[in-house]
């Protein structure tokens, strides 16, 4: 079968390998799509830290390549491969506290772009058939973004902001509107707000100097009530703490894990509580993400418009004029199989 493995930043390698024979307790999958986005690029240019040698791909789907007893995971079933998972006790006395709890595929642990994958029924979900492949590809997507509203608690009524418009960004906003809770999306790239009117979000607001009156022009002069921070749109991460009325609550959403940097000034002396958010929740928010596509709770057809098939992955890879600065996401689907 095929496998790639990045071996140090910007050397990913093709390498012909067996088949992986069967494990007790496994079932062998086969890759059929991967989805590559910006942080996959950021992971193979070295600019987000990931753990090498490592098997790239992040979020796929597959489908079950053998016969087995499993009734939830029959033969030639489609599964979305579950990208967060518990990091396995080792049974180490001495717990290493510098050790992630949570284990990332293609980033802290092997990823997906290989063709075939020994998989335990607990790190995969089967989809139903209403659900397609690339609908299935942004599951992980839409559960941080639900995962980053969850930690809000925002309420019908709430003012709340979201800065940046990236894909997060759209996805987050969709959700809120589906709670009847009116985002206001900002973001410095007016492309980017264009895009998100298209996908039925419709009160934005350019980051500029005048967004602070802006804002509280629509809120009575309070300033929003909550706010969400994605840190991949690359905003100033000064701005939401600036947005916010005194004691409001502010959720960072940092799905590359990378951190930021900001100066809390603003945010102390209003005593903004916050969270933050890198992984989606662990108790069931895949499927309550799939039941949201299901039920149309959310517009994925502008989005998936914009959407690339690749032939191979150095095509994503090695193509230097993606500028993942200013696109409004970054996605690029590769076809296994």
């Amino acid at each position: 079968m095929n496998s790639w493995k990045l071996v140090r930043p910007r050397e990913l390698i093709k390498e012909e390998l067996p088949v992986p024979e069967q494990e007790e307790g496994k079932l062998r999958v086969r890759v059929t799509k991967l989805l590559l986005s910006r942080v996959d690029a950021e992971i193979y240019r070295g600019n987000v830290t990931a753990k090498l040698p490592l098997i790239p791909g992040r979020f796929a789907v597959g489908q079950i390549s053998v016969q087995n007893d499993n009734t939830l995971f029959p033969k030639n079933t489609r599964v979305l491969f579950h990208t967060y998972r518990e990091t396995p006790n080792l049974g180490v006395i001495t717990k290493d506290f510098t050790e992630e709890d949570v284990s990332v595929c293609g980033m802290t642990a092997n990823g997906f772009m290989r063709e075939f994958i020994n998989v335990s029924p607990h790190d995969m979900t089967p989809l139903p058939d209403s659900i397609s492949d690339v609908d299935a590809l942004l599951v992980h997507y839409i559960s941080i973004a639900k995962t980053a509203i969850d930690k809000l608690n925002a309420k019908k009524g709430d003012r709340v902001a979201v800065i940046g418009a990236d894909f997060l960004g759209i996805l987050i906003s969709q959700l809120l509107i589906y709670q009847q809770i009116s985002p206001i999306l900002i973001d410095s790239h007016p492309e980017r707000l264009f895009f998100a009117k298209k996908c039925g979000v419709y009160y934005t607001m350019t980051a500029d100097s005048s967004v602070i009156d802006e804002v509280a022009s629509v809120t009575g002069g309070r300033l929003a009530d909550k706010a969400v921070y994605v840190k991949t749109a690359g905003e100033d991460p000064v701005l939401p703490a600036m947005l916010l009325a005194r004691g409001g609550t502010l959720v960072g959403c940092v799905s590359d894990r990378s951190g930021f940097s900001a100066d809390l000034g603003y945010a102390i002396r209003k005593q903004v509580n916050f969270g933050f958010v890198s992984d989606p929740s662990t108790d069931g928010t895949l499927e309550a993400s799939i039941n949201l596509i299901v039920n149309n709770a959310i517009n994925l057809e502008p989005l998936k418009s914009t959407m690339k098939t690749i032939a191979n992955p150095s095509d994503f890879f090695d193509n230097e004029q993606e500028d993942f600065s200013i696109d409004t996401f970054c996605i690029h689907i590769f076809n296994l199989f």
